[in-house]
């Protein structure tokens, strides 16, 4: 009778495990519309219990080459580009060169006053109220054309900030998301490090972990191997839409990487490598005020963000997220900790909602245990 239960357990429970698998034809049906071979399209991978179990690419490169996307292709990563910031500013941290609660005009002698009540803490989690470089330069630029703007890069935003005299609100009280902070925290990994941020990310982070073809692109420095090009749809047709007058920065969102590196990348957040588990407490704790949540400016709740992750659950789900928008490009990365599942979509078109395609390949799981 004791052998018969068991083997009846054993069988709902291969049943169960049966049920749960997720075939390649479920998720290739989410993006079957991109799959054409004359259109930008997307690549996607997922990876659940540490290994790659789906991994494709739809569409193409670029319409020059009609070059199809696959595992290599590099993408522009647009804001998935800030934990990589966040990551190297971590380890100046774990090297006793920086820390956290060091201010701007500590690090910057010659920031105004204003930068005296802004610390690397704030830069990291959207807490500064710094000016947006992008409004200022709106300001700048004025009824310029888009095309005419020139391009600005670290320095120049740094540059650009140093002749504000405010911040938007009290450091530390609100939560705005802040390209300008994640600018800011190159040069200060420039300043601290004594090199340039491109290097500092290759010999801490890419070369480590041996993402040999993801790199912080600067025009005429360095190439992007198997490179994407952004579009956009206009009046029924697709435009190369690559780059824009913010396309230089590098801390906010210069990173360029592909499906094959980013899963080494998903593999030393599991294991560590870098940084220590208690070392990344900090990039997975949400900043409050006295216990409360933060707001946003407008008064209503700010979402929950660490160091270069949101950190709202999914469906009840642990979640780490992060997505990534510029001209012609989205791209999306949502870890599920708990689940030992994460899923990472890249898109060189500007008319895929990557975070919506990545929870719905989520939910093909999470929905089945």
């Amino acid at each position: 009778m004791r052998n018969s239960f068991a083997i009846l357990m054993t069988l709902i429970f291969a049943s169960i495990v049966v049920s749960a698998q997720v075939s390649p034809a479920e998720i290739g049906a989410l993006f079957a519309k991109f799959a054409s071979p004359r259109d930008p399209g997307c690549a996607v991978l997922v990876i659940k219990d540490g290994k790659p179990v789906f991994q494709e690419g739809y569409g193409i490169t670029d319409l020059r080459t009609l070059h199809p996307i696959g595992a290599q292709t590099n993408f522009r990563l647009a804001s998935l580009t800030k934990q990589f910031t966040a990551t190297v500013i971590m380890l100046l941290v774990h090297d006793g060169k920086l820390h956290y609660d060091d201010t701007l005009t500590g690090i910057f002698p010659d920031f105004p006053a204003y930068g005296k009540a802004i610390t690397v803490r704030h830069l990291l989690n959207h807490t500064s109220g710094l000016i947006d470089y992008e409004d200022i330069m709106d300001k700048q630029y004025a009824g310029v054309p888009p095309d005419k703007i020139p391009q600005i890069k670290d320095a120049g935003v740094l540059a650009l900030l140093k002749q504000q005299t405010y911040t938007k609100f009290p450091p530390g009280t609100r939560w705005e998301y802040s390209n300008s902070g994640y600018v800011v925290l190159a040069m200060v990994v420039e300043k601290v490090a004594g090199m340039s941020f491109g290097d500092f990310l290759g010999e801490r982070v890419f070369k480590p972990l041996a993402m040999n073809h993801t790199i912080a692109y600067e025009n005429g420095r360095n190439e992007v191997a198997g490179r994407a090009y952004g579009h956009t749809r206009i009046d029924n047709a697709w435009r190369e839409t690559d780059q824009s007058s913010t396309s230089a920065t590098l801390g906010d969102g210069g990173v360029y990487t592909s499906l094959d590196d980013l899963e080494k990348w998903d593999r030393a957040l599991t294991s560590h490598t870098l940084l220590t588990t208690t070392e990344m407490e900090p990039a997975l704790t949400a900043p409050t005020v006295h216990g409360a949540p933060l707001q946003k400016p407008d008064g209503t709740i700010a979402p929950r963000y660490g160091f270069g992750w949101f950190l709202d659950p999914y469906r009840g789900h642990t979640r780490y997220s992060h997505y990534g928008e510029t001209v012609g490009f989205r791209t999306a990365i949502q870890r599920f900790p708990d689940d030992r599942l994460t899923v990472i979509v890249f898109a060189n078109r500007a008319d895929l909602d990557a975070p919506a395609m990545a929870e719905s390949v989520a939910g093909l799981y999470l929905g089945k245990r």
